[in-house]
């Protein structure tokens, strides 16, 4: 009977926990896949992971895919990704990756992300200082 009531009564308490968890493993497939899909050279696809307010600063995939081969060329060929904490700030979650690119460096970014009517969009993306674990 105690296994049973405590069930009963953890359950309420676990929820936000669980939906927390859905919305993290759901923001990491959202990055993950347009991540790969940059490595693969669809630009239209990983287009569409973006934001409105992204797509209309853009106005085209192939625009997009210029900037991001240009300005982040760890996305656009990275090797490895690793993904760290995540916050809320201003109604974006923001979520912190590592990526390395082909030649080995490291990198960290933070993607704002914000909801959409199919799932999570990427509304930015900020090259970040990697954090001081030395010393």
């Amino acid at each position: 009977m105690k296994p049973i009531l405590f069930a009963c009564l953890a359950a309420p308490m676990l929820a936000p926990y669980a939906a927390a968890q859905q919305i993290n493993q759901d923001i990491q497939t959202t990055i993950t896949a347009q991540l790969e899909a940059f490595v693969a050279r669809d630009v239209g696809t990983a287009f569409e992971f973006a934001s409105p307010m992204i797509q209309g600063m853009f106005g085209s995939s192939g625009n997009f895919g210029t900037m991001v081969e240009r300005g982040y060329p760890m996305v656009w060929n990275n090797t490895d990704v690793r993904y760290g904490e995540q916050r809320d700030v201003g109604g974006m979650v923001v979520q912190r990756v590592f990526l390395r690119d082909t030649a080995g460096t490291l990198h960290a970014l933070e993607y704002a992300m914000i909801p959409g009517p199919d799932g999570w969009l990427i509304n930015g993306v900020t090259l970040v200082p990697l954090p001081d674990i030395g010393a």
